[in-house]
């Protein structure tokens, strides 16, 4: 199984409930079921204050390293990277357990 974890940092000047936020937001919770090779599925806004701490987060699973790459390059998972870029960047780890 491969996991892949994925943390998003809003972009200065960015809150939660921005509508480019809010259909970023829509878009991924909308994946689940939608890609058949998601495995496990979760996300969330964090609830740390601290100051290092990321905003959002996603959790996933995946059999092996060709259905995260169909997930990868999947329209939906696509559109919802399109949402995000214009608000947030993200740092990735996909990793074996």
């Amino acid at each position: 199984m491969i996991r892949h974890l994925v943390l998003f940092k809003l972009n200065e000047g960015v809150q939660r409930d921005d509508p480019r936020v809010v259909a970023g937001a829509a878009a991924f919770r909308a994946l689940e079921g939608k890609i058949p090779e998601l495995r496990h599925w979760e996300l969330g806004w964090n609830i740390s204050d601290r100051p290092i701490a990321y905003d959002y987060a996603i959790n996933s699973a995946f059999e092996d390293e060709a259905a995260l790459k169909t997930y990868v390059e999947h329209p939906a998972h696509q559109a919802g990277v399109a949402l995000w870029r214009e608000f947030a960047t993200w740092v990735i780890a996909d990793y074996e357990f």
